[in-house]
């Protein structure tokens, strides 16, 4: 970017107000902000985005084709959770103020506010957070395809994705009615893993044991997720 910079231009930013630059916003005290190159022109290879959370509420799962990100946690506490593609290991970080966790480009990922007040900073290595949304998959996937794929009836599948909204963000949402759904918010995500599964990486196969014992279900996979 600065090859390209004319810093004798009147109209570089060397400075800019993030507080100025919703990207989501869920309600008080669960929103996101973003900086990138079209917010501070002068920035190279380097944005954020300032991530706000109350105790419960998830950053959906997703994946940055652009970058790698750097969750750096300022106040409260939250798990960060990265599924490896090449051990199909689901790794549970949680982070408090003065942690971070690192995750490498196109990794699938999502945060789990334990605390109220969380505020997290995610720091990218490319001038513009670019991300693809797991939300956004499931609602613009077929149905059809999502059927003939996965072995799964289409009008099950129709059913079961039907209240997934693009562009969620932040879940679950204001107008969710689902007591379970509500229950965990209240009172399971101060403790969203088991310890054990905190200490150490979680096998991502084993949780889906039953799958493994079908004869046709692939005993190595390649690597989907990363570009």
């Amino acid at each position: 970017m600065s090859a390209y910079m004319d810093y004798t231009s009147p109209s570089v930013q060397y400075t800019f107000d993030v507080n100025k630059s919703p990207l989501f916003k869920k309600d008080a005290n669960n929103y996101i902000n973003v900086l990138g190159v079209q917010q501070l022109n002068s920035l190279e290879n380097s944005s954020l985005l300032d991530i706000f959370l109350s105790v419960g509420n998830v950053v959906e799962p997703h994946y940055h084709q652009n970058a790698a990100e750097l969750v750096y946690c300022i106040s409260g506490a939250a798990t960060v959770s990265i599924l490896n593609p090449f051990t199909k290991q689901l790794l549970n970080f949680p982070i408090t103020p003065g942690q971070v966790a690192n995750i490498p480009q196109g990794w699938w990922h999502y945060e789990i506010a334990t605390a109220d007040q969380t505020h997290l900073l995610a720091i990218f290595d490319a001038p513009q957070p670019e991300v693809i949304l797991g939300s956004d998959i499931l609602k613009f996937t077929p149905a059809h395809v999502m059927s003939h794929t996965y072995c799964i009836n289409e009008e099950t599948w129709k059913k079961a994705v039907a209240p997934v909204k693009p562009s969620t963000y932040i879940g679950p949402y204001t107008d969710c009615n689902s007591p379970k759904v509500n229950l965990a918010g209240q009172q399971d995500m101060h403790h969203p893993y088991p310890q054990q599964q905190q200490q150490q990486a979680v096998p991502y196969h084993h949780q889906y044991q039953q799958y493994q014992q079908n004869p046709y279900y692939p005993q190595q996979r390649n690597y989907w997720g990363h570009y």
